[in-house]
C-alpha cells in the first residue's frame, strides 16, 4: 500500500510539473515585446514572382524566396521577400530608414552579438527610423533603445516556423 501511495503522489507531482511549465511558456509567450502581426503562410516564390500585399511594414512572414539571406549587418537592401525566408528560420531583422552613421555603428555592433540570428539591413520603405521583426511580430522605434532592442531579440528569437535552421 505505501508503494502504490508513493508512486500516485510522484505521478501527480510529475503532472504538475508538467501543467506548471506549460502555464509559464503560455505566459511568457503573451508578454513578448511587439505588436503581434496575422501569419501569411509560409510559401516559396521564384525570385521576382508576383504575390498578394504583406500585411505589415516591414513584412513578417507570407511569400518568400527560397534563400534566406545570410547573417549580418548590410549596408544595401535586401528584398523583403529573401528576408522573411530568414525570419522562417528564427532571425530578427533589424531595418532602418533616415538614421545617422552613430546609430548604425550602435545598431552593426549589437547585431554583431547575434552572429547567427540578426540580419540588418537599410529599408526605404519603413515608416519608422528602427524596425525589428521577427516571425508575426513587430516593434518600431523612432530613436535607438538598445536595451527594448535587446529583449525583443531575446522575446522573439526562433519563435518560427523552422527554428534554428540554419
Amino acid at each position: 500500500m505505501k508503494k502504490i501511495i508513493i508512486w500516485i503522489l510522484v505521478a501527480i507531482i510529475i503532472v504538475g510539473g508538467f501543467y506548471w511549465l506549460s502555464k509559464i511558456s503560455k505566459k511568457e509567450e503573451g508578454v513578448r515585446p511587439g505588436e503581434a502581426i496575422s501569419v501569411q503562410g509560409a510559401k516559396h516564390i521564384s525570385v521576382g514572382d508576383s504575390h498578394p500585399e504583406y500585411n505589415s511594414n516591414p513584412p513578417t512572414s507570407g511569400w518568400h524566396y527560397a534563400g534566406p539571406a545570410d547573417w549580418g549587418f548590410y549596408d544595401e537592401e535586401l528584398p523583403d521577400e529573401q528576408l522573411v525566408h530568414s525570419l522562417e528560420h528564427g532571425g530578427i531583422w533589424i531595418s532602418y530608414k533616415d538614421i545617422d552613421e552613430e546609430t548604425k555603428g550602435k545598431l552593426k555592433e549589437l547585431g554583431g552579438r547575434y552572429p547567427k540570428s540578426v540580419i540588418t539591413t537599410p529599408r526605404a520603405k519603413n515608416d519608422a527610423k528602427i524596425v525589428l521583426a521577427s516571425w508575426g511580430r513587430l516593434q518600431k522605434f523612432d530613436q535607438y533603445d538598445e536595451e527594448a532592442i535587446k529583449s525583443y531579440i531575446k522575446a522573439n528569437l526562433n519563435k518560427s516556423p523552422e527554428p534554428l535552421a540554419m
